[in-house]
Order: C-alpha cells, then sequence, then structure tokens
C-alpha cells in the first residue's frame, strides 16, 4: 500500500481508522485524479469515504463517476458510546446513547445525489459501526450541548456492511408485497417516521428503481416497473 501523504495532515480519526479497516494489500492511498483527491485507489476502482454529508461531495462524485468506477463507502452509527473527559471537578464519564442509527438513515444524506443510483460507474457501501464520540466542556459554548463540544470520533467495530451497485440491491429495502404504495405505507412498512419514507421514494424514483403511476388521495403513488 502506497500512501501519497496529500490531505493526510487534516484527516479525522474515524475517517482515517475506516480507510485503515477497509484497505487491501496494493490499494494506494491519497492519489490525484482528473483535479481530486481520491482516499482509495484499488486497480481501477476509485474509493471515496464520507462521514458527513453527501452534498459536500456531490460534483466529486459526478465528475469522476462519468469516465471512472467510483465507490462510496458511508458509516452508519448503529452503536454510539459518548465519553464527557473530566475536567478538573471529577471523573470521566462513558456512557451508551439510547441512539441506535438503521440502514435506511442512508437517504438522509442520499437525497443529495439520487441521480447517482442509476450511473453503472457507481455504487455505495454502508457499514454499520459502533463508535465511541468524545466530548470536551468548553465554557465559551454553554449555548450548545450545554457546554459540550465533540473532540472526536473514534471507530470501535463494524458489525456489518452492506453494498448497493445495481436496481435489485436498491429494491430489497421495499416491505415485500407492495405492489403500489404510497409513502404512507413504505414507512409503515419499514416501521420508520413518514418523512424518511418520502426521502427514500424520492431517492428510488430519481434512481429510476420505482415510478409515479398516480395518487391516491392526496398521496402519491408508487411502483416499481414491471412489477
Amino acid at each position: 500500500m502506497r500512501m501519497s501523504g496529500i490531505g493526510l495532515l487534516n484527516e479525522k480519526p474515524l475517517h482515517a481508522s475506516l480507510k485503515q479497516w477497509y484497505a487491501r494489500p496494493g490499494d494506494q492511498f491519497e492519489v490525484p485524479v482528473d483535479g481530486f483527491v481520491i482516499d482509495i485507489v484499488r486497480d481501477e476502482l476509485l474509493i471515496e469515504i464520507q462521514t458527513g454529508n453527501f452534498s459536500s461531495i456531490k460534483s466529486k462524485l459526478t465528475r469522476l463517476s462519468h469516465s471512472h468506477q467510483v465507490r462510496l463507502i458511508y458509516p452508519i452509527v448503529q452503536e454510539k458510546w459518548i465519553v464527557r473527559l473530566a475536567n478538573g471537578r471529577g471523573r470521566s464519564v462513558r456512557r451508551k446513547s439510547p441512539k441506535r442509527g438503521r440502514l435506511e438513515d442512508l437517504f438522509w444524506e442520499l437525497v443529495s445525489i439520487p441521480q447517482l443510483l442509476s450511473n453503472p460507474n457507481f455504487s455505495l457501501e454502508v457499514l454499520m459501526i459502533r463508535q465511541e464520540e468524545v466530548r470536551r466542556y468548553d465554557v465559551k459554548r454553554k449555548w450548545r450541548r450545554k457546554g459540550w463540544s465533540i473532540e472526536g470520533r473514534k471507530l470501535l467495530e463494524v458489525v456489518d456492511q452492506r453494498s448497493f451497485q445495481q436496481s435489485a440491491d436498491w429494491l430489497r429495502l421495499l416491505p415485500e408485497g407492495l405492489d403500489s404504495f404510497t409513502t404512507s405505507d413504505l414507512a409503515t412498512g419499514i416501521a420508520t417516521k413518514r418523512e424518511l419514507a418520502q426521502k427514500m421514494a424520492y431517492c428510488l424514483r430519481e434512481g429510476r428503481m420505482i415510478e409515479l403511476i398516480g395518487r391516491r388521495g392526496r398521496s402519491n403513488l408508487y411502483r416499481v416497473p414491471g412489477s
């Protein structure tokens, strides 16, 4: 594995850990390609790891996928531990967050790049992870999180991974038995909020996985083409 050193100074610990976890012998790191710096280059495959919002890399992914095979790696925190560092008045405290991420959460970000779902050069891989988030008290930030600011995020474990390369991979996210459906049906079928179901429907429609066939009352009615 070869690393060029470009961009490594500002790399966050979680991003660096995911890159190390995902790497294989022969991979190259931080490689300039068509005016962009790529996290990992594996033969002809360009691999980007994104721990934040997709809108910030939309242009990069869109332009690169015109002429290259591009894979986006995105972690979803299935389990999070929060560490509050001691501030001189007690011990550090570590507790488990009650919030648990789920696979469908990727659609909160995917709404920024839904057209890429139908691009044969683009694929996405979701890593379900356990993460530790370290917080430190900052008196200057009392207005946010009651003064606690995030100092860093640490990868504890990758517990599962799911790849999306073709239509069938995306359609497996839909509940079985839905010949036609509204976003309310979808929300009920996967036990989530309608807002997230609406984002799923938007992305799958823009990615040409489902089609709009009419209305049911005030709601759009969708189906999988050919079903």
